[in-house]
């Protein structure tokens, strides 16, 4: 039986989940009102910019119950700007930005530097036997993650040290990088199969 998957379609990268999805299998519903919730089994925050989807979220009334929802278990994938909405502590955020801090990270919005500073990377994600390609765009960094958090995959960073860009928490998933900028599905296959 397919899963029912709301994708956030209030700005940013919708389309590009949807086809992920769709191509797995999956019925994906546009969520852009309160209403479009209802029978979704998860729901994918993509990239964008993550204030704008923060005030879209207000202005529609969605920020609550979707809160609410996923307060409650709902799974929820979010990439880049979904990472930053889901975090619980969020550094150079606008002051009247709100997060549904669901997952206990820190993150710094645009941390890897600025769209002219976009890079790809190979990562090595757990569970997956062949690089996954990471497309960074004014990525988050994740400054610090909780010990409850499973980190999935790290990246080397150029002054030293290591950054999570993949991780997971209860029923929340997060990426800094966009893997529906990409042909390879495995993070929306994972995504579906922890569903099950």
């Amino acid at each position: 039986m397919p899963k029912t998957v709301g994708v956030l379609a209030l700005q940013g990268a919708s389309r590009e989940h949807t086809a992920a999805l769709e191509k797995l299998g999956a019925n994906v519903l546009q969520v852009r009102m309160p209403e479009h919730l209802r029978g979704l089994e998860a729901l994918v925050i993509p990239g964008g910019e993550s204030t704008t989807i923060s005030m879209l979220l207000e202005s529609s009334g969605t920020f609550e119950p979707l809160a609410h929802l996923i307060s409650e278990g709902l799974p929820v994938l979010g990439t880049c700007a979904g990472m930053i909405l889901l975090a619980k502590d969020v550094i150079d955020g606008r002051p009247d930005q709100k997060s549904f801090a669901q997952i206990d990270i820190t993150v710094r919005r645009n941390g890897f530097g600025r769209q002219i500073a976009s890079f790809e990377s190979d990562l090595k994600i757990s569970g997956f036997t062949a690089p996954f390609r990471g497309v960074f765009i004014r990525a988050p960094l994740v400054q610090s993650c909780d010990p409850s958090v499973e980190t999935l995959a790290t990246i080397e960073l150029d002054g030293g040290g290591q950054s999570t860009v993949l991780c997971r928490q209860r029923n929340v998933t997060v990426s800094s990088f966009h893997p529906e900028l990409t042909d390879d599905l495995r993070i929306h296959q994972m995504f579906l199969e922890n569903l099950a």
